[in-house]
């Protein structure tokens, strides 16, 4: 196996130390088995991203000396390497993705949604979207689209139970009826931080993600991507935070 890893920063403020130690860890790895250590940008909050922030982050990683072997200015096979610029991508696995019933438009409004969680919070139990839109026909659906009503994509998930074999967490299990069905897609048309990472991990050929244990709540909702679209499981490891 080649060893590829990433570190993928959000461009919506100064690169923190936690954030570098996580870069650092990837490049040392990479580095370490002659393999491969990516840049890339997750500039799909477009409210809070600035290209500010990302110059800001992509010049404090070079100071620290930790150069990419592949990212936004150094180019390389698998680029672009800013999420925004890699919208036609997603596409193609979304259409899959709906043409398959694996996943389905939502046509929830911001108070809906609002009351959804607000309810779960009274009960003290956790906020799982109600499914209210999975059995929407598919030709009510195109006729709500085509009127211009706002929608997101939410992906179908099946009642299993998750298991992440992470190299420093051991064995972790999730309940997936805990999680719902999730966005995907939001009614912006970018992906969410979720399905974004399974699709580039993926076609730049990440071999291990290594990130912060924060990120380990997040595992199961991309291994239920990875399942849905076929695609194999990168190794995971989440390392302490500071």
């Amino acid at each position: 196996m080649t060893v590829r890893t990433r570190f993928a920063p959000s461009p919506t403020g100064f690169l923190h130390v936690g954030g570098a130690r996580t870069a650092l860890f990837n490049y040392l790895f990479a580095k370490a088995r002659g393999g491969q250590y990516v840049l890339r940008v997750e500039d799909t909050d477009q409210e809070r991203s600035t290209p500010e922030s990302e110059r800001m982050i992509l010049d404090s990683l070079k100071w620290l000396g930790m150069f990419p072997d592949e990212g936004p200015d150094e180019g390389g096979p698998y680029g672009p390497y800013r999420q925004s610029e890699r919208l036609t991508l997603y596409k193609k696995y979304t259409d899959m993705l709906l043409e398959k019933d694996l996943a389905y438009p939502c046509f929830c409004t911001e108070a809906e949604l609002e009351q959804m969680q607000e309810s779960a919070k009274k009960l003290g139990v956790p906020n799982i979207y109600d499914g209210r839109y999975a059995a929407l026909p598919k030709a009510d659906a195109e006729k709500r689209i085509a009127a211009g009503d706002r929608y997101s994509i939410r992906l179908r998930v099946p009642a299993e139970e998750i298991v992440v074999t992470d190299l420093v967490q051991g064995r972790v299990k999730f309940d997936s009826r805990l999680i719902g069905d999730f966005i995907i897609v939001k009614s912006d048309g970018f992906p969410t931080y979720n399905y974004a990472v399974v699709i580039d991990d993926f076609e730049m050929k990440i071999s291990h993600v290594i990130r912060g244990v924060g990120h380990l709540s997040n595992t199961p909702r991309q291994i239920l991507i990875h399942k849905a679209l076929g695609l194999p499981l990168p190794q995971y490891a989440h390392i302490s935070e500071i």
